[in-house]
Parts: structure tokens; sequence; C-alpha cells
């Protein structure tokens, strides 16, 4: 199995990134931040997709990072991250 891990997947590039890889016939494993819930819009086509799997999470929550890299045997690791803070993103 193809799999891919992104973070980030509501962003721009994130969204982007998820389609590309769907259409390799990847599964698409989406790091969401929880604040980001309300900001689904880019990536709301992708839902349906049975191969695209949306995750809550937050790279600072270190637990919950590893329990999603934990719970799966083998996948590509895109780390999709931008610098900013909290408050700069809008969160």
């Amino acid at each position: 199995m193809k799999a891919a891990l992104i973070t980030g997947i509501t962003g721009q590039d994130g969204s982007y990134l998820a389609e590309f890889l769907l259409a390799k016939d990847y599964y698409v494993f989406g790091l969401a931040r929880y604040c980001s819930e309300k900001k689904h819009e880019r990536i709301e086509h992708l839902k349906p997709n049975s191969r695209f799997h949306l995750i809550e999470g937050d790279l600072t929550d270190t637990a919950r990072v590893n329990s999603v890299i934990n719970s799966f045997e083998q996948y590509d690791i895109i780390d999709n991250i931008r610098t900013c803070d909290d408050t700069a993103c809008g969160c």
C-alpha cells in the first residue's frame, strides 16, 4: 500500500499535494490542527474518496503524532510545515 501522511492538509500546499497523491493511487492521511476544523473548504471534495483520511491533531502533541505514525506499517511522511505561531495563523 502506498500511503502518505501530510501535515497541514487544510492549507493550499497540503490540499494540492493530497489531490496529486490521490491521483497517483496513494492512501492519504492528512493531519489537521484542531483549530482548523472550520477551514476545510480546500479539502471538502476529497472527503468522499475512500483513500482519503482526515486526522485531527497538532504537531506539538507528540503523543498524538506518535500514535498516528505507529499505526501504519509503511508510508511516506510528507511534512508540510509552515513557520507560524498559533496567533499568526488565526487560531
